[in-house]
């Protein structure tokens, strides 16, 4: 049947750049964040469901001291009733990118001040586009290890750069090791991603936009406190910035989405690689996969079975540590040309073959409620898996007239 969807924020004001967790031990509990407009100051928005869901609670998380607001929040579950979220804070003045983090050990019904864990300092150093892994994998040594990505950007307004950053916490978040480089410091990248196998092995991916343009992949085998040296993922033709479609404004930007197989099955340690790539002449979604922990991958291949010149983009990726199902989200304009619709694509035979399915139960027009093409409709969306073989996705919709977060919620098994 088709996925069920949920309004998670209330309309107003604008909310974008959704994330979503899910509690492994207890599935009807939900975490989702999002930037949420307040007036006009951008603020983390925490969601709280504990119904599948169905109805969410609403938080707005505290700025730190000084900060004038937040952006590109993600968030991530630990064993047993944690949840935690990253964000980027800013000053007045739009700069002194930080990296926080906001801690919660009941289940997302109340969150900790945030704390600060990356600073920025003026046009210098800016750490923004964040993201937050737990290790939760079965037969890992190092479960319960924090891990933290951002894109650190450099000498904003001087021949600007930007690198891969990684660092982890050891006590749940309380304190957070020096951050390490990952990525050569003359690349530009977007946001990193992480994912952790089924004994703990760290993947850190990016996607460099400049001199190249690659997936780009380290490892580390000993919970994040060294990394080999870096491998080639495939090469990547990035989309256009904005899509060439009439009337579309919103920015596209390309990250990288790492998901790893954490059973015990049939595929078990297989790797999987995710991404938006132009190189059919339309933007579309690509999956490379790994049988040796990254050390080679496969031949790219789309997994939307999508129109030609239809436009889908925005992926996420998550693989269900019970069952291994592969579930991609995405973006896409195949129903009407124009107006969006968010898909999945799912596959149960360790990505061989991939079933795509509608989510969204009605279109919508990202320029909603807007005169002139809107600019940002988030830069991403997200997908989590509701174990057994189901999910929960996040993203970006505008069908009540502003932008708002919904969810899309499936259990029906991969036919």
């Amino acid at each position: 049947m088709p996925a069920i969807n949920f309004q998670v924020t209330p309309s107003g004001t604008p909310k974008f750049e959704p994330a979503i967790a899910v509690n492994l031990l207890s599935p009807n509990i939900m975490v989702a964040t999002s930037v949420f407009v307040q007036g006009t100051v951008p603020m983390t928005g925490a969601y709280v469901s504990f119904d599948g869901g169905a109805t969410w609670s609403v938080n707005i998380l505290p700025l730190p001291a000084g900060f004038a607001g937040a952006e590109a929040q993600y968030v991530a579950y630990g064993f047993p009733t944690n949840f935690f979220i990253s964000a980027h804070a800013f000053t007045v003045d739009g700069l002194n990118g930080t990296t926080i983090v906001y801690r919660s050990f009941d289940n997302g019904i109340t969150f900790e001040p945030p704390i600060i864990v990356a600073p920025g300092y003026g046009v210098y150093t800016n750490n923004d586009e964040t993201l937050i892994d737990v290790d939760n994998a079965q037969a890992s040594p190092f479960r319960g290890n924090l891990y933290l990505a951002y894109n650190h950007q450099i000498n904003i307004t001087v021949n600007p750069r930007s690198v891969f950053f990684f660092q982890r916490s050891l006590d749940n978040g309380a304190t957070w090791e020096q951050p390490k480089l990952l990525s050569d410091p003359l690349s530009i990248i977007e946001r990193p991603d992480i994912a952790v196998g089924l004994t703990g092995i760290i993947y850190g991916g990016w996607i460099t936009t400049t001199p190249a343009t690659q997936f780009l992949l380290r490892r580390s085998f000993d919970g994040g406190a060294n990394f080999t040296d870096t491998v080639p993922v495939a090469n990547v033709v990035l989309v256009p910035t904005v899509l060439p479609v009439p009337g579309y404004g919103f920015r596209v930007l390309t990250f990288p989405n790492l998901s790893a197989d954490r059973t015990t099955l049939a595929f078990s340690g297989r790797l999987y690689a995710v991404w938006q790539d132009y190189r059919l002449g339309y933007s579309d979604i690509f999956i490379s996969i790994s049988n040796n922990q990254g050390t080679t991958w496969s031949t790219p291949k789309s997994v939307t079975g999508a129109p030609p010149g239809s436009q889908n983009f925005f992926p996420a990726l998550d693989v269900d540590p019970l069952m291994g199902v592969v579930n991609i989200i995405y973006y896409t304009n195949r129903v009407n040309g124009f107006l969006l619709d968010v898909f999945t694509a799912r596959s149960i035979d360790g990505g061989s073959v991939f079933f795509n399915q509608r989510v969204t139960t009605q279109s919508f027009n990202p320029n909603e409620g807007s005169p002139t093409p809107v600019t940002v409709i988030g830069d991403y969306i997200d997908i989590k898996t509701v174990t057994p073989s189901g999910y929960i996705g996040v993203w970006t919709d505008t069908r009540t007239g502003s932008q708002t977060i919904f969810a899309g919620f499936n259990t029906d098994p991969v036919i």
